[in-house]
């Protein structure tokens, strides 16, 4: 267990110091984005990593801006895919939907097409951006997850509620990282459903027997 807190703190920091240098994938920047709006707990971190940043780049050497008229078009005329898709959304805002989130899922959760999994259990594909598969998952309060693994990375950000797994416990704010090394079965707290948007790089294999016997119907 302490090995796993100690991997999954030294992933954390990792991916604070890509969001601090903006190298990340747009779905994992605006993840770790919402985790700074709906947590404190990381935020002076951040700051601190973005400062010495900037102190770097103001030491640094100017370089030359090459046909700045022709790049500026380029930029104005550039089409957002994810914008425009979003644009036809409610304007209704959710709290429970970050502002670093809301060009992703849109404004508001009322909007999202819940597709049921398993009993308890439901998806939201938001589709693959920037190499990633970004969705929302829903588990009724009380309800555990099928057991799995990941042959890839795993980022989880509970929007509502809490979870609980061999790591840890997640509530609202909190990051779980996961990927080849975790097998774990995620049961959502008691009391609230929760919610969480999640960011995977590689597939998700179940491997409890319940688990494996829903794969078939959890393809697609």
């Amino acid at each position: 267990m302490r090995y796993e807190m100690e991997k999954h703190a030294t992933g954390m920091d990792e991916l604070l110091a890509g969001y601090a240098a903006g190298t990340l994938t747009y779905p994992a920047q605006a993840l770790i984005g919402a985790h700074l709006e709906l947590s404190d707990q990381n935020r002076g971190y951040v700051h601190s990593l973005e400062t010495l940043a900037s102190t770097g780049l103001a030491d640094s050497d100017p370089v030359a801006f090459t046909d700045r008229n022709s790049a500026l078009a380029a930029i104005f005329e550039s089409e957002d895919p994810i914008r425009d898709v979003t644009a036809t959304r409610s304007c209704e805002s959710d709290d429970r939907v970050p502002e670093s989130l809301r060009s992703i899922i849109g404004p508001s959760m009322e909007s999202v097409a819940w597709k049921t999994l398993l009993p308890g259990v439901k998806e939201c594909k938001l589709g693959e951006i920037d190499g990633c598969d970004a969705s929302l998952i829903w588990v009724r309060a009380g309800r555990a997850m099928p057991s799995h693994t990941h042959h890839g990375t795993e980022l989880t950000l509970v929007l509502q509620g809490g979870f609980k797994d061999t790591d840890g416990h997640y509530v609202t704010g909190d990051v779980a990282f996961a990927d080849d090394d975790v097998d774990h079965r995620p049961i959502a707290d008691d009391g609230d459903d929760c919610i969480c948007f999640a960011v995977t790089a590689g597939r998700l294999e179940l491997t409890g027997p319940v688990g494996r016997w829903f794969a078939p119907f959890m393809r697609g």
